[in-house]
């Protein structure tokens, strides 16, 4: 495939059980909206005793059914959160942390040098990270990676990836290239893959090739740059 084609994510998600945790930021065809999506799956019964729940412009995840939970820490954060022209979304509760540094004048970058991948030996999941800033009706966006730098966990590498958003092109971070024990961390760039213009047809897509056993809750948003206008879907399998 040339390097500037997009990928089907349709293909990219059918073909692989368990992704783990997704981000993908992109921008629609018709140079319209800004599209976000998160997706989070598991293996484990506290990992899929799991909703999301939209508390204005933000997304938090809550346990479905809280006498179950054995390890609050690790499942239950804000993925999505909005400061002013900017929108936070991330796999861990490195949100607040992001959102926290932003809203004292700081960055991205430095906000996530404070933080590691997750405890959670011996897979070490990284915590991935994106952020979208709004300004002149348009967008720019960053997508970043904490990961274990060997399988003991010694030291973290963290990479970030700055991107200028192209019409129908997005970029997609998950935590695992694929199932596993341990489950292999994700590695090299995001993968480039193709946006659709309808938010429905786009959620659709990425619900439905997401592995039935393993997928727990979707959130999707386009986020319209004439006027910021913002439209949402979310679903959860526990209901």
């Amino acid at each position: 495939m040339n390097v500037y084609e997009c990928a089907d994510i349709k293909k990219i998600l059918s073909n692989n059980t368990y992704p783990g945790r997704g981000i993908i930021i992109g921008k629609t065809p018709d140079a319209a909206c800004a599209a976000v999506a998160y997706f989070i799956m598991g293996r484990s019964e506290n990992s899929r005793n799991r909703i999301f729940t939209e508390n204005g412009d933000n997304v938090t995840i809550y346990p479905f059914d809280s006498s179950k939970v054995s390890d609050p820490s690790l499942i239950i954060y804000s993925p999505i959160k909005k400061y002013e022209n900017k929108l936070i979304v991330t796999n861990g509760d490195q949100t607040d942390t992001v959102y926290d540094y932003i809203k004292e004048g700081r960055g991205f970058e430095e906000a996530l040098r404070t933080r590691c991948f997750e405890p959670d030996a011996p897979n070490f999941t990284p915590r991935i990270s994106g952020i979208l800033e709004f300004a002149d009706g348009d967008f720019s966006y960053k997508m970043s990676i904490l990961k274990s730098s060997d399988e003991s966990g010694s030291s973290c590498n963290r990479y970030t990836f700055e991107y200028s958003p192209v019409c129908g092109v997005g970029h997609f971070i998950h935590t695992y290239n694929h199932d596993g024990n341990p489950i292999p961390t994700f590695t090299g760039e995001p993968e480039r893959i193709a946006i659709h213009d309808d938010i429905d047809a786009f959620t659709e897509t990425l619900w439905s090739n997401l592995n039935e056993g393993n997928k727990i809750s979707l959130y999707v948003r386009y986020v319209r740059l004439s006027d910021g206008a913002v439209r949402n879907r979310l679903i959860n399998k526990n209901k």
